[in-house]
């Protein structure tokens, strides 16, 4: 029994990915290319990914929406949780990084559920809506500019369904929202969404202590 998260040290977290992780060949070596990168950082954990392929399968999702594509980890995870049929909209302004996404997309053979749209999210975003997609997506992911968190949250919330979720990267920001000294530009952006959530009644709320902090908003 405990009353709080457990603090997950080295050998922890170790022994979590030992009896947890189930990782494909192909997974493993997009990450490990991706370490490789100068911006590897910007690579969410395995664990993260695996637990948001198994929140797509919970929900039953079938049309997904990705904010962020970077090399495509989550892209390839979650388009690899989609029943057949189903389908990715996956948004970034990065053709250099989204090359080695689509390389793995491909070789995993889901390169077919996936349509990319190189450009600015929010304009994306926007344009989905204005395609009908309004309230028709099951669940959307945020990891993208931290400046534009709030944008983003609100057009997703917009896109997805009720009972669909809106899984947003980064909102713990390793440990500097926390931090009264810290006072950059997104580390304030991703305090005042986390405020702001917590009294947004349009949805249920939990802010997951995995990777980086992932918040899960269920639209109500």
């Amino acid at each position: 029994m405990s009353n709080r998260s457990i603090e997950l040290d080295d050998r922890v977290h170790r022994y979590l990915i030992d009896v947890s992780l189930r990782e494909d060949a192909l997974a493993r070596e997009l990450r490990e290319e991706t370490a490789r990168m100068p911006d590897h950082n910007m690579q969410i954990a395995p664990e993260q990914g695996q637990f948001m392929a198994l929140l797509v399968k919970a929900i039953g999702a079938v049309r997904c929406i990705e904010v962020g594509v970077f090399t495509g980890y989550s892209s390839l995870l979650v388009a690899s949780a989609l029943p057949a049929g189903g389908r990715l909209v996956a948004c970034d302004i990065s053709d250099a990084y989204t090359r080695v996404a689509r390389r793995y997309w491909q070789q995993a053979g889901v390169d077919d559920r996936i349509e990319l749209r190189l450009g600015p999210a929010a304009e994306t975003l926007d344009a989905l809506r204005a395609e009908g997609g309004e309230g028709s997506y099951d669940f959307a992911f945020i990891d993208a500019d931290k400046s534009s968190y709030d944008r983003y949250y609100e057009a997703s919330l917009r896109l997805v369904r009720a009972g669909g979720l809106v899984a947003i990267d980064n909102t713990l920001w390793h440990g500097t929202v926390a931090d009264p000294t810290v006072d950059d530009v997104d580390t304030r952006a991703i305090r005042a969404l986390n405020e702001k959530l917590l009294d947004d009644a349009r949805v249920d709320l939990s802010l997951v202590p995995i990777g980086d902090g992932l918040t899960l908003c269920r639209k109500r």
